[in-house]
């Protein structure tokens, strides 16, 4: 650990307890994505702590979620490189969750709806430029601050304007949980996309006319087996067919069928060639058809040479904190995928804990102060 490390664990301790007020305060304001209104009073609450930090914070409205906000230092240096700090806001929890999902504070865990997945790490943005502060740092790399509330849902409305700051910014920081009890950092995340398959067949009356019909549902279990068999867990590539549906009556040979699948990649290669196998489909029942759409996509994070540079740099960083950091995998998205498509990216900044968009969710409090402390440190690394 060097001077530097203990100096800001030091004021990161300091910060401690002001921290868990901020944490709990983010945790009672309910804030699930499928209420818009929701989301107003905790970026209330942001946009407070932002602005008596120092920056100028703009509201960014959404169509049918609770839109953005963005912060901006108001004192900030023309000319001077940018890296964003990004996180969400809303939760997969539905108001009133307290009722039967309270916030507890026990021992060094903190409990509560949203507590890990992510209002730990919104706090731990708060709390990072909190410290540097407070020690009188001002980075080389100026901090800007974008919380949206609409990534449980793949961020459909923000990401346009995460696009825009990510081609802006040198680096974007992504206080999204941690993995795993040791906390370890994403350094790559799959990508994902969504199709939907319909089978359109003729319909007859399955024991009068068992040749005059084309059964769309036996079409669809061929397409359903075959989009399995694409599944490569070596390689890191499952296609899995979640939600099916289809035909009308068990005497009616079904006229229409239709399946959801979910594809999850580690290459933008990977994500191609599954695309062009699932889009070049046919059929093989005779008189049935096939009409497959695309859904939302979101591209792998993938270790790029500027994200393997940046990782290394944080992993060197954070050993003036005396942490050993280690990197890992996550099989889900979030909006690191993006802005890593246009800047060196590292996820899993955020809290170490358990329990994401499950019933037991909590954080280690003693393990989120030193977070806290990472995460100033990386804010000091120059462009």
């Amino acid at each position: 650990m060097t001077s530097l490390g203990k100096e800001l664990l030091a004021a990161a301790q300091e910060e401690k307890e002001a921290m868990l007020d901020l944490l709990t305060d983010l945790i009672r304001i309910e804030s699930p994505t499928d209420v818009p209104e929701s989301q107003g009073p905790i970026q209330a609450r942001l946009a407070q702590e932002l602005d008596g930090l120092g920056f100028r914070v703009r509201k960014i409205p959404g169509k049918t979620t609770g839109g953005s906000i963005l912060g901006i230092p108001r004192g900030r240096v023309r000319g001077r490189p940018a890296q964003l700090l990004l996180g969400h806001c809303d939760t997969v929890w539905a108001q009133g969750t307290l009722e039967t999902m309270p916030l507890v504070l026990d021992g060094d865990r903190l409990r509560g709806p949203g507590a890990f997945d992510m209002k730990a790490g919104l706090t731990q943005i708060v709390v990072a430029l909190r410290i540097l502060r407070r020690l009188g740092m001002d980075p080389a790399v100026t901090p800007v601050v974008l919380v949206n509330s609409d990534e449980e849902i793949g961020s459909p409305e923000s990401v346009k304007h995460i696009r825009r700051l990510a081609r802006r910014v040198v680096r974007a920081w992504i206080p999204e949980p941690g993995m795993g009890p040791e906390g370890k950092l994403k350094t790559t995340r799959k990508g994902w996309s969504r199709f939907t398959v319909q089978v359109v067949g003729k319909a007859a009356h399955a024991g009068l006319d068992p040749r005059g019909g084309a059964s769309a549902i036996l079409e669809l279990a061929n397409v359903i087996q075959t989009l399995h068999g694409m599944t490569d867990l070596e390689a890191g590539v499952t296609v899995n067919v979640g939600v099916i549906s289809g035909g009308t009556r068990s005497n009616v040979i079904a006229a229409d069928a239709s399946a959801e699948v979910d594809v999850r990649v580690l290459t933008s290669d990977q994500a191609e060639d599954i695309r062009t196998r699932i889009l070049e489909l046919t059929s093989t029942v005779p008189g049935t058809h096939l009409h497959i759409r695309e859904g939302g996509t979101v591209p792998p994070l993938e270790g790029t040479p500027r994200n393997r540079a940046l990782w290394e740099a944080a992993r060197v960083a954070g050993l003036d904190l005396g942490l050993a950091l280690e990197e890992e995998t996550a099989g889900g998205g979030s909006d690191g995928n993006t802005t890593s498509q246009y800047t060196a990216t590292l996820d899993g900044l955020g809290a170490v804990g358990d329990g994401a968009h499950a019933p037991h969710e909590f954080i280690f409090v003693g393990r989120h102060v030193e977070r806290c402390a990472l995460l100033a440190r990386l804010l000091l690394l120059g462009p």
